[in-house]
């Protein structure tokens, strides 16, 4: 094996289960908190989720329950690729899709460090919408993800580029949009955020 690869290769292969994450956000007065999927459990959400219209026009990923555990199936049997559930007050609300960028996708479209992170995210309860819960899930979902790993430097990720709305929220919490670049399925941005410009790190 290439030694330069060998690192990232363990990290790969370490998937975490469970909770991930967890901490108290003063401003909302609600506990925040990251766990990885569980199919059983959580495929009738995933699957009204991504059925709703909003989250839909993003994702293009409406389907049955069946055709929903195919999806999920197959996240969770990619080795760079996990699924997480976003709760506040250990209600499940948003969906995320965690990966090592420079085994996804959208590696060929920037240079990609070894243990870049990237992210998907959706919102899928319209109750816990808004500036203040995303700021707080945000925050939340890099720090976990920049503690989970010491070598990370970068977070990325590629929202649809008409997207302006969540453009500006990563805005705000550090991202910055490097460029548009074509998918086959959509024009997506590219939003990076370093390390160094993240700011305290919100421990769990």
């Amino acid at each position: 094996m290439n030694m330069t690869t060998a690192p990232l290769t363990a990290a790969i292969d370490r998937k975490p289960q469970g909770e991930l994450y967890r901490r108290y956000d003063e401003q909302l007065g609600l506990w925040m908190s990251l766990r990885t999927l569980d199919i059983e459990q959580d495929l009738a959400r995933f699957n009204r989720w991504q059925n709703s219209a909003r989250v839909a026009h993003f994702w293009q990923e409406q389907g049955t329950l069946e055709e929903h555990r195919e999806y999920l199936q197959k996240i969770s049997d990619t080795p760079h690729i996990f699924s997480v559930i976003g709760c506040l007050n250990d209600e499940p609300f948003a969906y995320y899709e965690v990966y090592w960028a420079a085994h996804d996708r959208i590696a060929p479209f920037y240079p990609a460090a070894e243990f870049d992170r990237g992210i998907h995210m959706l919102v899928g309860e319209e109750h816990h919408r808004g500036p203040a819960k995303v700021d707080c899930w945000l925050r939340s979902l890099v720090s976990w993800l920049l503690l989970d790993e010491s070598r990370t430097t970068r977070v990325v990720a590629e929202p649809r580029a008409d997207n302006d709305k969540m453009i500006g929220y990563m805005t705000s919490v550090g991202f910055r949009k490097h460029k548009e670049f074509d998918f086959p399925h959509k024009r997506a941005a590219l939003m990076v955020l370093e390390r160094d410009d993240f700011g305290p790190l919100l421990a769990g």
